[in-house]
């Protein structure tokens, strides 16, 4: 398990980034084992898209549990679960919670800060004492991707904005964060500032219309996400080709 992990923390390599294409069930699993990945992550979108459910925490922790388990069983990479809050807004109930998922052999978690079911984001302090909690409640050996939401939460996306997400990814590292994931930060020079002043391996979301991948990683980016967007992608060809077989 350690080994997995080690291997898993060593991918992040800022300016040669890990890409995840995001997977939901065990099928999924193997088509992008196939495709050569070097480790896999689940997304908590296409998991919930798949399974009927909407996404937010509306999967019921123990399905997405037993899901975690049937994909670590399946493949010899390591694998890290979109955990979303961690299914509990108290900080040692979360922590309980990534330790059964830590359980299953996954290697580590997205674990964010907007209030699921809510408005906006947690605030710094409260979200700092979250992610404490969850590092002692699973060790060191867990990789624990601490996510800003504030550029999904907020409107006014100035140059302050910034200034808010190194304030938290700083304030993430300090409480034993191993990566900092900012989904819809996109523009390379910002991207630049946050590698420079906060002291953990930034992970970006690929989404339609975003930079290209080389130019994240010139400006030191050090994982990539699809999110749901790999899924969604599936799910379109499969109605196109239904289409054309019920005629």
């Amino acid at each position: 398990m350690s080994s997995k992990y080690e291997t898993f923390a060593a991918l992040h390599a800022p300016g040669d980034p890990v890409i995840f294409y995001n997977i939901w069930d065990v099928g999924s699993a193997l088509a992008v084992v196939k495709a050569g990945a070097k480790a896999l992550a689940t997304g908590s979108h296409p998991v919930a898209d798949a399974n009927g459910w909407p996404d937010g925490e509306q999967v019921p922790i123990d399905f997405a549990l037993a899901n975690a388990r049937r994909i670590v069983d399946a493949v010899d990479l390591p694998v890290t679960v979109d955990f979303e809050g961690a299914y509990s807004t108290d900080q040692e109930e979360g922590g309980r919670n990534a330790a059964r998922l830590k359980g299953t052999g996954a290697v580590g978690c997205n674990f964010e800060d907007q209030r699921i079911g809510g408005e906006g984001v947690h605030p710094l302090d409260v979200q700092v004492r979250r992610i404490q909690a969850m590092r002692r409640a699973v060790g060191e050996d867990f990789f624990i991707n601490a996510r800003t939401d504030l550029y999904l939460k907020v409107k006014e996306q100035d140059d302050s904005l910034v200034e808010h997400v190194i304030e938290r990814g700083k304030a993430f590292a300090d409480a034993g964060a191993n990566g900092f994931f900012v989904p819809r930060l996109a523009d390379p020079k910002q991207v630049e500032r946050v590698v420079r002043e906060v002291p953990l391996p930034l992970n970006l979301i690929a989404f339609p219309g975003a930079p290209l991948k080389s130019d994240w990683a010139s400006a030191g980016v050090a994982r990539i996400s699809h999110g749901p967007f790999p899924h969604r992608a599936l799910m379109e060809q499969l109605t196109v080709a239904a289409k054309a077989a019920i005629g």
